[in-house]
């Protein structure tokens, strides 16, 4: 297999999870009956631009079919991070009546929303037919295609060139990232800005957050590997965030190489941080499978125990994050009979390969379990006040990534 960047030959393996299908292909009842296609689910290193990369073997129009049933606005802190990013990035880049600002994976219109309640002109480009229907449901204009330089090209003699490009979380779930980063390129404004937001590599592996590794993850993104990217594709990095999002994001500022925008110290300073850290070295990568594995056994031998012990354990959030755990760990119904998901193109499904049924947070807490194992530690503290209630019998919550905490 070659490097999606660089063609550079891969032979380092990071980490490998064994076999399991999409981590979005929720079941109905009757495709219970069916074989289910699962793909090798292995990541992989280049050594020589650092782009830490899942090994290909899925179609990608297979991941996002049309009933994709991931809605960003199912997440009320999702929703408060987009508008509070709205309010930021229109005041410092003056955004107004006259501006374009277009949002690649524009999802059901979570942050176009605020952008036209600021009066800004604004376009989506949605690929996935169910949350591109939601968002014009909210009046915003949307583009149902997959992004590249074909259609960043045509957008750009259709509409103009754009003054801000957001890309918030699907810099990773593009299998030709040199085409996607090509396609803002197209499309920018010769004083525009892109920003991009995407979990940082660095996070990833110092929490061992193994479980956001998914079929649809395509990349795994660090500020070195990404300004490669962007560089080869006539992009300069200028600024970058840490965000507490997703469990540590980036959020990194790119405009043309030429444009007149000052490079901030920030983006020197990340450099720094990740070298040091070890992810311009092999080494820097080591060990990643080992940890996977404790977490694994800390989660079953935790299963165990509650069902010898009596005690009835469900799960909360029908995430991808919770499916790559729970078919890592090789969790079944046996020892987690349900999981609840507020998202109710999920209720009444199935988790894809666990076959766990999928219910409605009010049916958890009729069952009263003694734990909510929270599948979406990310969100853990947003879910714990929601389902406050459980206190009220005595049950506790868990979350298996880190490391197995009960409280």
């Amino acid at each position: 297999m070659k490097c999606r960047h660089c063609q550079t030959e891969l032979h380092d393996t990071f980490i490998d999870l064994g076999f399991s299908p999409p981590s979005n292909a929720y079941l109905k009842a009757e495709d219970l009956r069916r074989p289910e296609t699962t793909y090798p689910l292995k990541v992989m290193v280049c050594r020589q631009c650092w782009l830490v990369q899942t090994e290909d073997y899925t179609h990608y129009d297979q991941l996002f079919a049309n009933d994709y049933a991931y809605f960003s606005s199912t997440s009320s802190t999702w929703l408060q991070h987009a508008a509070r990013y709205v309010d930021m990035i229109a005041a410092r880049l003056a955004l107004g009546s006259q501006s374009l600002v277009v949002e690649l994976a524009a999802n059901d219109g979570y942050l176009l929303q605020y952008v036209q309640q600021k009066g800004i002109p604004c376009l989506g480009v949605e690929p996935t037919t169910s949350t591109a229907n939601a968002a014009r449901a909210k009046g915003i204009p949307i583009v149902e295609e997959f992004f590249g330089v074909a259609l960043g090209q045509r957008l750009r003699a259709s509409h103009g060139a754009a003054d801000l490009i957001a890309a918030n979380n699907v810099l990773a779930h593009v299998p030709d990232i040199n085409d996607f980063v090509g396609g803002m390129t197209a499309l920018l404004a010769p004083q525009g800005t892109v920003t991009v937001e995407c979990p940082h590599l660095l996070n990833l592996i110092e929490q061992s957050q193994f479980d956001t590794i998914y079929h649809e993850h395509f990349s795994y993104l660090s500020l070195v590997a990404v300004q490669r990217v962007m560089q080869a594709q006539g992009l300069r990095v200028y600024d970058v965030e840490a965000l507490p999002t997703h469990g540590g994001s980036l959020r990194i500022y790119a405009c043309h190489a030429d444009a007149a925008i000052a490079t901030t110290p920030a983006v020197a300073a990340m450099l720094a941080r990740e070298r040091d850290f070890g992810l311009e070295r092999i080494e820097g990568y080591a060990g990643f499978q080992a940890r996977a594995e404790e977490i694994k056994l800390q989660l079953l031998s935790f299963l165990l125990e509650q069902k010898r012990a009596g005690k009835k354990v469900l799960a909360y959030g029908a995430a991808a994050k919770g499916n790559t755990l729970l078919n890592y760990s090789g969790v079944h119904p046996d020892l987690l009979p349900m999981v609840a998901d507020a998202a109710l193109s999920k209720q009444g499904k199935y988790m894809p390969g666990s076959h766990i049924p999928i219910v409605s947070p009010q049916r958890l807490l009729e069952e009263k379990p003694d734990v909510v194992l929270i599948l979406p530690w990310n969100i853990k503290d947003e879910v714990a006040q929601q389902l406050a209630q459980i206190r009220t019998w005595g049950a506790r919550f868990a979350i298996a990534v880190p490391q197995l905490q009960v409280w």
